[in-house]
């Protein structure tokens, strides 16, 4: 069974591209690939070497922008309570070592 979890279903930003739409996109952009080299008449082995290429090319693509989008994401709200978070929990570490140590000198 698959963990969908772990799948991008979703992908905000600037194109909002799904994977479910992405891949209907990839397989129409191959079969146009293919229907173009079959009535080009060209051979099994170079219709095979340009949907290749394609596949490639579009998955490069798609990754990349995934990429910039990931690069380019702001903070959300979440994030800066958990830093927040982080650094009040750290600061209360380091006094209560403090404070501890102060006890222990009396």
């Amino acid at each position: 069974m698959v963990n969908h979890r772990f799948l991008p279903e979703q992908v905000d930003g600037l194109s909002g591209m799904s994977l479910p739409k992405f891949i209907i996109g990839m397989i129409f952009a191959l079969a146009i690939v293919v229907a173009w080299s079959y009535l080009e008449g060209a051979s099994l082995g170079t219709t095979l070497f340009r949907a290749i290429t394609c596949a490639i090319v579009i998955q490069l693509g798609y990754f990349l922008l995934v990429f910039v989008m990931v690069a380019r994401n702001t903070s959300t709200s979440a994030d800066k309570i958990r830093d927040a978070e982080r650094k009040l929990s750290s600061t209360e570490a380091a006094d209560g070592e403090k404070f501890s140590a102060r006890r222990s000198l009396h």
